[in-house]
C-alpha cells in the first residue's frame, strides 16, 4: 500500500521532519529523501534517525542524504561506519567520499584493503578517488592490479583523480585486463584528452 496522497503532499509541500518518526518505514524513507531540501537544518533530525531507527534501509538512506549536506554532517556519517548493517556501512563510506574530509582517508584506505565485504571495499575505493588524497594512491594502484573485477573497475575510475607515470602504467595495463568491464572503463579513460588528473571520471554503475 502506498504512502497516501495526503502524506505525500505534506512531504512535498510541508515539513518532512515529523514524518521521520512515522510508524511505517516506507514513509520514513520518503521523509528522508524530502529532508534533503532542508539543507543543514536536516542534519540533526537525520542524525537522530541514524542513531535510533531499527530499519537498515532507513538508516542507510539517511546517511546517503547526510553525505550531500557537507562538512556539518561529517560526525554522524563517521559514526555510521560502525553500524552493524553492511548496507549502512557502505552508505557511510560513500558519504565520506562525498563530504571529502581527509580525516577519513586512513580509515578508507584500511577499509578498501581488508574489509570482509567486497561491496564495502568497492565503495571505499570509489570514495578515495572522490577525495583524491595522495595517501590513497598505493592502495588504489594495488586494487587496480589485484582486486576483483568490480574493484579493479572502480580503482581505474578512482585513479583519474591522480597523475604520474605509475598511474599511466596502471591505466595502460587495465586496457589489457582479462575482464571486459575493466577494459571498457580503461578505454573510456584513456580515450580522453589531457592529463589524467583533469579527466572527468567515467560513470560506473
Amino acid at each position: 500500500m502506498g504512502a497516501g496522497r495526503e502524506i505525500l503532499e505534506q512531504l512535498v509541500q510541508g515539513d518532512p521532519v515529523p514524518h521521520l518518526r512515522n510508524a511505517r518505514a516506507e514513509v520514513r524513507r520518503l521523509a528522508v529523501a524530502a529532508s534533503a531540501r532542508l539543507g543543514n537544518a536536516a542534519i540533526e533530525p537525520l542524525a537522530q534517525l541514524v542513531a535510533e531507527d531499527g530499519n537498515e534501509d532507513v538508516r542507510a538512506e539517511a546517511v546517503e542524504v547526510l553525505g550531500t549536506l557537507g562538512a556539518g554532517a561529517f560526525g554522524t556519517v563517521w559514526e555510521a561506519r560502525r553500524d552493524s548493517s553492511t548496507r549502512v556501512v557502505e552508505a557511510a563510506v560513500t558519504a565520506l567520499g562525498e563530504i571529502g574530509d581527509p580525516t577519513a582517508v586512513p580509515w578508507l584506505i584500511e577499509t578498501g584493503s581488508v574489509h570482509r565485504e567486497a561491496i564495502v571495499r568497492e565503495a571505499a575505493v570509489a570514495a578515495l578517488g572522490a577525495i583524491g588524497d595522495q595517501r590513497a594512491l598505493p592502495v588504489l594502484l594495488e586494487a587496480a592490479d589485484t582486486g576483483k573485477p568490480q574493484i579493479r573497475r572502480r580503482a581505474i575510475v578512482a585513479l583519474t583523480a591522480f597523475e604520474g607515470p605509475e598511474v599511466e602504467r596502471a591505466l595502460a595495463a587495465a586496457r589489457l585486463d582479462r575482464n571486459p568491464m575493466v577494459r571498457e572503463v580503461a578505454e573510456m579513460v584513456l580515450g580522453r584528452e589531457g592529463p589524467t588528473a583533469h579527466r572527468p571520471p567515467p560513470t560506473v554503475d
